[in-house]
C-alpha cells in the first residue's frame, strides 16, 4: 500500500543533550526527512517538560523552516486555548509569508501541560468551551474574513494557512466533521477511541472551504531498526523515557531500575496503552506493520512518531522506514 508518510518530532531532549542539541537535532530530522520524502514534519505545544523543546512552537517552525527548502512543517499542534486566536493568525501568516505553501496549522483544545502550568500560563479555566468559536475566528483571520469587526491579522490576512483538528477523543472528530477540516487522531500515545472517532469523522464530515472531502491521519510510533533485536532494545529505553514524562514532574528522576519496576507494576499499564499501535523491528516489518494500520484505519496520511533514545537511532528509523515504504 503506498500512503504519504509524515512526522511528529516531539523535539526531545535525550539524556546528555542540551536544549539547543535537541533542537539541531529537530533540525536533523527534518533535513534528513526532506531528503527521504516525507510528506510534512509537525511539532507539539508542550509546556514544564524537561525532555521535550517544542514549547514556543512557532519559533521552532520558523528555524527548521530556515534550515530546509520544500517539506511541509507545521504545528501538531498548536493548543489554541492557551492563545488568543488573533495571535496564532499573525504567527502562523508571518510563517506562511515567509516560507508559502510550507506551513500547516494543527489545533488541539488540551492545555499541553498539567494545571499548575496551565494557571502560570494564566489560560483561562474556561477557554476550552470556547475551542470550537476560536477555531472559527482562527479560520476567519487567515482568509482575510475577519468574524471581529475592525480587526485583521497582519500577517496573516489572505495566507489560508491549511487548519487541521487534532484530537485523541470523540470531539475532535466532530469538530473536525462539521467544520469540513482534515482529522488527525493521536493514536501514538491515546489509541483507545481511534477507530470510533475515524468513523465518525467520515460518518459526520460535512465539506467546506478548505475541503470538499474528509481527509483523515493516523499516527502511531515507530522504531525501525537495522535488526529486531535492537528495535526491541530501543522499545524498552522508550518505556522507560515515558515513565520520567509521566511521572517524573517537579524534579523526579527515576533510575533505570526504579523504571523497570513501574513498567511491570500496574502503572505500567498505562504505558503499555500508550504504545498500543507502535511499528517496532526491521524494515521490511515495520512496512507490513504500517501497512496493516493503514488498512486498518483506513487513514489518507500515516504520522510516524519515531522513538528512540539517541538522534543517530531516530534518524536511521526515518530512513529505513522510507526505503521500506518506498520499496513496491
Amino acid at each position: 500500500m503506498n500512503i504519504p508518510l509524515s512526522i511528529l518530532d516531539l523535539a526531545p531532549i535525550n539524556k546528555g543533550q542540551s536544549v539547543g542539541e535537541g533542537i539541531a537535532a529537530s533540525v536533523a530530522l527534518a533535513q534528513r526527512a526532506e531528503a527521504f520524502g516525507y510528506r510534512r514534519v509537525w511539532y507539539a505545544e508542550h509546556h514544564n517538560m524537561s525532555s521535550i523543546a517544542s514549547s514556543a512552537t512557532s519559533v521552532l517552525i520558523a528555524h527548521i523552516a530556515a534550515n530546509t527548502s520544500t517539506i511541509r512543517l507545521g504545528a501538531g499542534g498548536v493548543m489554541l486555548p492557551n492563545h488568543s486566536p488573533l495571535t496564532i493568525a499573525e504567527q502562523f501568516g508571518t510563517l506562511a509569508s515567509i516560507h508559502p505553501g510550507r506551513i500547516d496549522l494543527g489545533l488541539g483544545r488540551a492545555p499541553g501541560s498539567d494545571q499548575m502550568t496551565a494557571r502560570a500560563m494564566r489560560r483561562d479555566p474556561g477557554s476550552s468551551d470556547r475551542f470550537p468559536d476560536d477555531v472559527l475566528e482562527l479560520q476567519g483571520y487567515l482568509s482575510g474574513k475577519s468574524l471581529v469587526p475592525g480587526v485583521t491579522a497582519v500577517p496573516g490576512q489572505g495566507t489560508e494557512v491549511p487548519l487541521y483538528i487534532l484530537g485523541s477523543s470523540l470531539f475532535g472528530a466532530q469538530l473536525a466533521a462539521a467544520f469540513g477540516l482534515p482529522f488527525a487522531f493521536a493514536s501514538h500515545f491515546a489509541p483507545a477511541s481511534l477507530m470510533e472517532a475515524m468513523a465518525i469523522y467520515r460518518r459526520d464530515f460535512q465539506p467546506g472551504a478548505q475541503l470538499t472531502e474528509p481527509y483523515a491521519f493516523a499516527a502511531l510510533n515507530v522504531i525501525a531498526a537495522d535488526s529486531a533485536e535492537e528495535a526491541e532494545r530501543e522499545l524498552h529505553l522508550v518505556k522507560r523515557a515515558r515513565v520520567s514524562l509521566l511521572y517524573g514532574r517537579s524534579g523526579r528522576t527515576f533510575t533505570d531500575e526504579e523504571a523497570d519496576l513501574v513498567i511491570e507494576s500496574d502503572a505500567g499499564r498505562q504505558i503499555e496503552q500508550m504504545v498500543r499501535y507502535s511499528a517496532v523491528g526491521t524494515a521490511s516489518e515495520v512496512r507490513n506493520y504500517l501497512d496493516e494500520f493503514a488498512e486498518l484505519t483506513g487513514a489518507d496520511e500515516l504520522i510516524t512518531a519515531h522513538q528512540a533514545s539517541t538522534t543517530e537511532f531516530r534518524l536511521r528509523s526515518v530512513e529505513l522506514t522510507a526505503d521500506a515504504m518506498a520499496t513496491v
